[in-house]
């Protein structure tokens, strides 16, 4: 029996049509949106609320909390807000559910001058510096956490954490899936490159984000019950369940995001396949930094990336058979056969339109 969930982080351009991030936009502009959305009280058994409180909905705002001389959160300087869905049986119903909960966000934002675009790495801010600097109890605070340090890397990516879980897994099988996902995950994540724009211009390559992020950030976590079941590493693997229903949840963090959410759902097959499949047989603890930057630049046209990826891709077809979530792949297909990613299509647009925020504005059109 499989499980789904899907967290999806939404950018914003202003009513100037400026990228709403931490250097122009408060707390409170994106809080009133937030607050205008519906409250499910019975999410709450699946949904984590977190010690601030700010967690109080399928919506919510990502950022960087920041706190005085003690536990009190006092701010939240915003990157923009998350959604995030219950928990689904089915991959079809998180994706119905996330498109809702989407069109409901799109919809109070725009009475703010708010309008959401697709990007994965902020396309004109390289790096985060809290302001005001950090205090002693911060940097404490920060020193208790190794993956807390990447701080500067999280408040300028943009990207889904897409979770499946699966009854009655034991630890170690659970483990072994996160270290299988982590090994394969340079190879997977070009389905969804979109973060082809870094420092105001075009970048090099396909995915920023992840020529930046990963191997500093997980490409998988795994959350298990108890402190005696982690496993040590840098960055994390495992992590301690803050709520039940956390519980042997996997989930792969290392995709840019996507405004064609079938393309979710797509990426959740695929995710399922290497589940049940038993032919792959490599297995990483710690991403593999040096392969996800070759494939940030080059994805499926690096030989290596393409070719196994292709042979991933047919595992997970072996390996789903007779299921009808195998129908969910044929898009993955597609994109295999032309080489082909959204990021390819944003340089292109780009190159016609000769304006960043043009393209952006041409994102999400058809969620």
């Amino acid at each position: 029996m499989f499980f789904f969930g899907i967290e999806h982080e939404v950018a914003f351009l202003n009513a100037e049509g400026k990228i709403a991030d931490f250097s122009r936009t408060k707390f409170a502009d994106f809080n009133q949106i937030v607050e205008r959305l519906p409250s499910y009280p019975d999410d709450y058994a699946q949904l984590r609320v977190g010690d601030a409180g700010i967690k109080k909905k399928r919506w919510y705002i990502e950022g960087f909390e920041r706190f005085a001389d003690s536990d009190k959160v006092i701010d939240c300087l915003p990157k923009g807000i998350e959604i995030r869905t219950t928990i689904h049986s089915n991959i079809q119903g998180a994706i119905n559910e996330l498109s809702e909960s989407f069109s409901l966000l799109r919809e109070i934002a725009a009475n703010y001058g708010f309008s959401p675009i697709l990007t994965s790495f902020n396309p004109y801010k390289t790096v985060f510096e809290p302001q005001p600097p950090l205090n002693d109890y911060e940097i404490k605070y920060l020193q208790a956490y190794p993956d807390e340090h990447t701080a500067n890397i999280y408040m300028v990516t943009y990207g889904p954490d897409l979770n499946i879980s699966v009854a009655d897994l034991s630890v170690e099988k659970l483990i072994d899936i996160g270290r299988k996902l982590t090994y394969y995950s340079p190879y997977i994540v070009p389905f969804s490159y979109s973060s082809p724009f870094y420092d105001g211009r075009l970048w090099e390559g396909l995915s920023v984000r992840t020529f930046v992020r990963t191997g500093k950030r997980p490409a998988t976590l795994v959350f298990v019950e108890k402190a005696e079941q982690l496993i040590q590493s840098v960055p994390a693997l495992t992590k301690v369940a803050r709520i039940p229903a956390e519980v042997g949840r996997i989930e792969f963090k290392a995709f840019d995001s996507c405004d064609d959410f079938s393309l979710y759902a797509a990426l959740l097959a695929l995710l399922k396949g290497l589940v049940l499949d038993e032919s792959l047989l490599g297995r990483a603890t710690i991403p593999d930094a040096t392969l996800h930057q070759i494939s940030a630049k080059e994805g499926f046209d690096n030989e290596e990336i393409f070719l196994t990826a292709t042979k991933i891709l047919a595992a997970a077809e072996i390996a789903l058979k007779d299921d009808p979530d195998v129908n969910f792949l044929s898009s993955l297909r597609l994109s295999l056969n032309k080489r082909e990613t959204k990021a390819q299509h944003l340089i292109q647009e780009y190159q016609r339109l000769g304006s960043i925020e043009a393209v952006l504005r041409q994102t999400y059109l058809y969620s």
